[in-house]
């Protein structure tokens, strides 16, 4: 069973088939403003993981929940599964080595983290590993290994950097299940404009050529350009994304503000009512879409159950390919180009429900 599949099947506690239909509705875990929380157990049961199985995943499940219960992102949640990647393969060690003779457990912490029994404990070891991170300045802006390296102390600053990958799959199959939307934001577009903004300038929000990020740096100095406006809902879809999967790159908002007549031209959702009814994401957490990914299925879980009736998700035909077939509640699936993942709320009025 591919990833893929995986993802799709860990996204309810449903049996997944080929050709099956898989619910996006809550799954037996918990979840802190939309960051999920995981079964110890339920991970040690999952089928193989980017390699890793049994007690491996039920160790990343600690360090998942250790980062929710902080409060932290998805993105964190990787940093800290890809660190214990790099130091213990995910198995909590009774030893160290040359270089660190008392070293000890998932992070390989040495006597100055804390006690023996904090340092084997995987979850108070991930919680130790998360502040230390937290207090690092600027560690969001930083290269994921980079960021490891310096709470490790660790000299090379690639040494993590081949268990990013991995350890977001990680996450992001044992996570699947969470729903809620909590990191959304209110209704204010000015407000989340300029969060946006913020995550621009801080390089967790990137676009391409042509340039639609100056469209909501319009929107969140107050200015109010013709055919360059974006919907409110769109922009609380881009800060939830944001503040789910850190990085995040948008290909597409606002056509008829760039003149770009693709794909459905001037009868497209990126056009119509003024333009800025869609949003195209092209990469999630660093990573690629292909609207069948493990990172395109987390995202439309989270926003399934708060999107208004009458929103769409494209990329269907991707996700059939794949021998997924999401149960939705409210978004309409539609079929589109496999590089990227489209979201529109262009023929509906009705707005999220957020808390």
């Amino acid at each position: 069973m591919g990833l893929v599949k995986l993802l799709a099947a860990s996204l309810t506690g449903l049996l997944l088939t080929v050709g099956g239909t898989v619910s996006l509705s809550s799954g037996t875990g918990a979840n802190t403003c939309g960051v999920a929380t995981v079964s110890r157990a339920d991970a040690a049961q999952h089928p193989v993981i980017a390699g890793y199985s049994g007690d491996q995943l039920a160790n990343a499940a600690d360090i998942i929940n250790s980062g929710a219960q902080l409060g932290l992102t998805a993105q964190a949640q990787s940093l800290g599964v890809m660190t214990a990647m790099g130091e213990s393969s995910l198995v909590n060690l009774d030893h160290g080595d040359t270089a660190g003779p008392d070293s000890r457990g998932l992070f390989q912490q040495r006597t100055t983290w804390g006690s023996l029994a904090e340092r084997m404990d995987p979850a108070t070891a991930a919680r130790l590993f998360f502040q230390r991170l937290v207090a690092l300045t600027g560690w969001e802006t930083m290269a994921p290994s980079a960021a490891a390296s310096a709470v490790q102390i660790n000299a090379d600053p690639e040494h993590y950097a081949p268990f990013f990958a991995p350890a977001t799959d990680v996450v992001t199959a044992l996570t699947a299940s969470a729903p809620g939307a909590c990191g959304v934001g209110g209704g204010d577009a000015v407000a989340l404009a300029q969060q946006l903004v913020t995550a621009a300038d801080n390089g967790q929000l990137r676009g391409l050529v042509p340039d639609h990020l100056k469209e909501i740096r319009w929107i969140a100095s107050g200015q109010s350009v013709p055919d360059c406006g974006i919907d409110t809902r769109i922009l609380q879809v881009m800060v939830l994304a944001v503040n789910q999967f850190h990085q995040v790159g948008v290909s597409d908002i606002n056509r008829k503000c760039t003149g770009q007549l693709l794909g459905a031209g001037t009868a497209s959702s990126h056009w119509i009512n003024g333009g800025g009814g869609a949003v195209d994401f092209y990469a999630l957490g660093g990573r690629s879409l292909t609207g069948a990914d493990g990172q395109s299925l987390r995202l439309i879980g989270l926003l399934d159950p708060v999107m208004p009736a009458g929103a769409r998700i494209g990329q269907a035909d991707c996700r059939r390919e794949a021998g997924i077939n999401l149960a939705l509640v409210h978004f309409t699936p539609f079929d589109d180009t496999c590089n990227h993942l489209h979201l529109d709320v262009a023929f509906t009025a009705d707005p999220l429900t957020v808390g």
